[in-house]
């Protein structure tokens, strides 16, 4: 998932950090097991997601989101980059 934001004429490029679920999920006093369950996903892949090792799809932060409470870009540490690192194009191109 990449943001884009047109800033007095300068493209800025913004993609995701740090996965923010682990505090998100526990302030809404669920567990991994409760969240998997609502989004139809495994409480390893919930897991996967807190710890980084995977990044949630767009489709999965809505899910997520709605269901926490919370806006998309509350899930991720946003970084701002001069160009779309190579991990990130296939899956947007």
């Amino acid at each position: 998932m990449v943001k884009y934001y047109i800033s007095e004429g300068i493209k800025m490029l913004f993609v995701p950090g740090k996965c923010l679920l682990s505090a998100r999920r526990k302030k809404a006093g669920m567990t991994q097991k409760q969240l998997a369950k609502k989004i139809k996903k495994t409480a390893q892949r919930i897991s996967d997601y807190e710890n980084d090792r995977m990044k949630m799809s767009l489709a999965v932060c809505k899910s997520v989101s709605f269901h926490l409470d919370c806006s998309i870009e509350d899930l991720y540490e946003w970084e701002i980059v001069e160009s779309i690192p190579r991990s990130y194009r296939q899956e947007n191109e």
